[in-house]
């Protein structure tokens, strides 16, 4: 028996890395009750591997998850990296793979959202912004789970809103 445990969190680590790294903050906050055990923990993927074995190690994280928790930004949607059609192992006149491995054209956040879903995890989607804009959301998981913005707008700024990403979460 599998025992789902851990907290999975996906996103654009190249745009959206500050609010993964609020979540963290916030989880590891002794004066806060956000508290969740990361699934990146588990295992971790080089940059340099097979995008075929990246998405080994993400099943394996989500494996391990009860709660995949996914953050939208601006460019989350048209990710494409992680796609087989990006491996220099994939022949383009056989659109076989060199390493034997099956051909998968989804992006890595394809792959996780859809893995979430058939998996059953309790889904949230966190908005970087102050409102919730389900175009930005991959199709998969736009109608499903909870959909939180993770902040607010205020005297023309934005600000983390913990309250409300703590209820989404939890």
């Amino acid at each position: 028996m599998v025992y789902r445990t851990k907290t999975y969190i996906a996103g654009d680590w190249s745009t959206d890395k500050n609010a993964v790294e609020k979540l963290h903050e916030w989880n590891k906050s002794k004066h806060l009750s956000l508290t969740f055990t990361d699934a990146h923990d588990l295992t971790q993927a080089r940059d340099n591997s097979l995008n075929c074995s990246i998405k080994t190690s993400l099943g394996k994280r989500l494996d391990a998850s009860k709660t995949f928790v996914l953050i939208v930004g601006s460019k989350t949607k048209t990710l494409r990296s992680g796609g087989c059609q990006y491996c220099g192992s994939l022949n383009s006149h056989t659109h076989h793979c060199a390493k034997n491995q099956t051909v998968d054209y989804s992006s890595y956040i394809e792959y996780e959202c859809d893995k979430a879903i058939r998996d059953g995890l309790k889904i949230v989607v966190l908005y970087k912004a102050a409102k919730v804009n389900k175009s930005k959301c991959p199709d998969s998981i736009k109608d499903v789970g909870t959909h939180t913005a993770m902040c607010y707008s205020e005297d023309g700024s934005l600000y983390w809103n913990y309250q409300a990403v703590k209820k989404a979460i939890a």
